[in-house]
C-alpha cells in the first residue's frame, strides 16, 4: 500500500511538475514577465490563505487514519467531515469577500507596473480570490483522501487538474485572449472541477451509516488542541515561506519580482518530491503510533527518511550547481538566466533543507505533538524578519534569498536535535550519518564533478541532453550510496537474476 501510494504520488506530481516547467514559459511570452508575477503573488496569497485553514486540513487527515483503525468509528467520521466542511465553506466565502473589497487597494498603492494597468490588476486580482475561494475547500478533501489512504484517486485527480489548467489556459490565451484576466477566468472553471470531484470521491470513500452526517460543535472543541497547534505552525510556516515575497513584492519592481518568483518556482523542483513522500508516510506513523508498533515505526522511519533524501538531495545539487544553464534551458532566454541564477541556487538549497524536515514534522504529528515545531518557527521568525528586512534593503533579491539558508539550517539542526530528545530516542546520529550524510555528499561531489568537466556554451538542444545526463548521473551516485536504496538495488537485481536461472532449461538433462 505505502510503495503503490508513493508511486502514485510521485506519477501525479512529476506530471504536474513536467506541465508547470513546459507550460510557463509559454504563459510568459503570451503575458509578459509582469503578468506572470501577478500570478506568482496569487500563489503568495494562497498560502496566505493557509492561516484560516485552523489546522483543520491536518486534523481531518490524522483524525480519519486514526479512526479508521477502528471498526465501530464510522458515523463519527462523517460527522467530523460535515462539520469541518461548514466551516471551510464559509471560510470560502469569507476570502472571495475580503478579496474584492481589497483589489482597489493592492492595484493602487501597494504594486508598481509599467505594463499593466491599476485597472488591470485590479480586475485580475478579484479573479484570483475567487480562484482562491473554489480552490479552498480542496485541501480539506484532499486531506481526509490522504487520511483513507485514497491516493491513488487523489493522485489521478490532481493529474488531470494539471493537465486541464496548464493545457486549457494555453489555449485560452492562445485562441481567446491573451491577457491576466482571461488566465484566471480560466483557472476559476478547473478549481470549481477540481474540488467538487474530490468532495464526491471523499464522501463515497467514508463509511457507510444509516444516519445523515451532522455538524457536531463538540468535534471542534475535541480537536482544539491538535487544531489550535497545527494553525499556530501554519502561521509561523506561512511568515517564514512567505515573507521575502510579501517583502519583496512592495520593494522591488514587479519585473525584478517576477524574477524571483520565475527562481522560487524552479526552486521548488526537490520539494515536489517530498510532497508524495509525505502524503503516503504521514497517515501511515499515524497508524502504528495508534496500534503501539514502535519498533516497526523506528524501522519505517529511518528507511523512508534515507528514501527521501536519496531522491531530493541530487535534484537539489543539479538545481543549484546548474542554475543558469536550467533557467536559459527552460525560458530560452540569456536574460532571465542571468538575473535569476544565484538566486535559484540559494533558495534550491534552502528548499531541500527544509524538505528533508518533513518526515521528521510528520513523526511529530503522528504523535499529536505541535508544540516543538511551533516553538522552533517562533525563534526563527524573530530572527528572520528583522534580518530579511535588512538583507532585501542591502542587497535586494539575493539578499533575501541568502536568508532562506541560514534559516532553514538553524530549524533543520535544532528541530532534530530536540525531537530525538523524545521521539525515537537515541537516533539523532543515525538520522545525520545514515540517513542524510551519504546522499549529501555524493550528490554535492557528483554534481560539482559534472560541472567541472560540462562543456560550456552549448546550444539548447544539447545543453538539455547534458542536463539529464547529469541528473541521472548525480541520481545513481545518491542511490548507491545510501543504504535503503542500495539494498533495494541489490535485491532487485538478485531477484531478477534468480528469475532468470530459474527459467533457463537444466543443461544436464539433454
Amino acid at each position: 500500500m505505502i510503495r503503490k501510494n508513493i508511486a502514485a504520488n510521485f506519477v501525479s506530481q512529476g506530471l504536474t511538475v513536467a506541465l508547470a516547467f513546459a507550460f510557463v514559459p509559454v504563459i510568459i511570452r503570451f503575458l509578459g514577465i509582469e503578468a506572470y508575477a501577478l500570478i506568482g503573488f496569487s500563489a503568495t496569497l494562497q498560502s496566505l490563505c493557509l492561516l484560516l485553514d485552523l489546522g483543520l486540513s491536518s486534523t481531518l487527515n490524522r483524525e480519519v487514519a486514526s479512526l479508521s483503525t477502528r471498526p465501530d468509528s464510522a458515523q463519527q467520521m462523517r460527522n467530523l467531515l460535515r462539520t469541518f466542511e461548514v466551516l471551510y465553506w464559509f471560510v470560502a466565502a469569507l476570502i472571495a469577500t475580503v478579496a474584492v473589497l481589497s483589489a482597489p487597494y493592492v492595484a493602487h498603492h501597494w504594486m508598481r507596473s509599467s505594463q499593466l494597468s491599476a485597472e488591470a490588476i485590479q480586475s485580475a486580482i478579484k479573479i484570483m480570490g475567487m480562484v482562491l475561494a473554489i480552490q479552498w475547500p480542496f485541501s480539506l478533501y484532499a486531506g481526509g483522501l490522504l487520511g483513507l489512504q485514497k491516493q491513488v484517486f487523489l493522485s489521478v485527480l490532481n493529474a488531470a487538474y494539471a493537465v486541464l489548467r496548464n493545457v486549457g489556459a494555453v489555449l485560452i490565451l492562445w485562441l481567446v485572449s491573451p491577457t491576466v484576466q482571461a488566465f484566471f477566468l480560466w483557472q476559476i472553471v478547473t478549481a470549481l472541477l477540481q474540488t467538487t470531484v474530490a468532495s464526491l470521491g471523499l464522501w463515497n470513500a467514508m463509511p457507510y451509516t444509516a444516519c445523515r452526517a451532522k455538524f457536531r460543535f463538540e468535534l471542534i472543541h475535541q480537536s482544539r488542541h491538535f487544531a489550535a497547534g497545527m494553525t499556530g505552525i501554519s502561521l509561523t510556516v506561512l511568515l517564514i515561506t512567505q515573507l521575502d515575497k510579501i517583502i519583496l513584492s512592495k520593494t522591488l519592481s514587479l519585473e525584478a519580482f517576477g524574477y524571483y518568483v520565475l527562481a522560487g518556482s524552479v526552486a521548488t523542483a526537490p520539494f515536489f518530491l517530498v510532497g508524495p513522500v509525505f502524503a503516503a508516510l504521514y497517515p501511515h506513523f499515524t497508524q502504528l503510533v495508534a496500534v503501539g508498533a514502535h519498533e516497526r515505526l523506528r524501522a519505517v522511519y529511518h528507511q523512508s527518511c534515507q528514501f527521501l533524501a536519496a531522491v531530493t538531495l541530487p535534484v537539489a545539487a543539479v538545481v543549484s550547481v546548474f542554475a543558469g544553464d536550467i533557467l536559459f534551458v527552460w525560458t530560452n532566454n540569456r536574460t532571465i538566466a542571468a538575473q535569476a541564477h544565484l538566486i535559484l541556487t540559494l533558495l534550491a538549497f534552502g528548499s531541500v533543507l527544509n524538505g528533508l524536515m518533513n518526515l521528521p514534522y510528520a513523526l511529530q504529528l503522528a504523535h499529536r505533538w505541535t508544540g516543538l515545531s511551533l516553538y522552533i518557527n517562533m525563534v526563527a521568525i524573530s530572527v528572520l524578519a528583522p534580518l530579511m528586512a535588512v538583507m532585501s534593503f542591502w542587497y535586494g533579491a539575493t539578499g533575501a534569498a541568502s536568508v532562506s539558508i541560514l534559516i532553514n539550517v538553524a530549524c533543520l539542526v535544532a528541530g532534530i536535535h530536540f525531537m530525538h530528545r523524545r521521539l525515537l530516542k537515541g537516533q539523532r546520529l543515525q538520522w545525520y550519518l545514515g540517513d542524510i550524510l551519504p546522499p549529501f555528499v555524493s550528490s554535492i561531489l557528483a554534481a560539482l564533478l559534472c560541472f567541472a568537466v560540462a562543456p560550456s556554451q552549448l546550444m539548447r538542444g544539447p545543453l538539455l541532453a547534458m542536463l539529464v545526463v547529469v541528473t541521472l548521473i548525480v541520481m545513481a551516485a545518491s542511490l548507491f550510496t545510501t543504504p535503503v536504496t542500495r539494498r533495494a538495488i541489490i535485491d532487485y537485481y538478485r531477484a531478477g537474476k534468480l528469475r532468470h536461472i530459474v527459467a533457463q532449461p537444466d543443461s544436464a538433462s539433454h
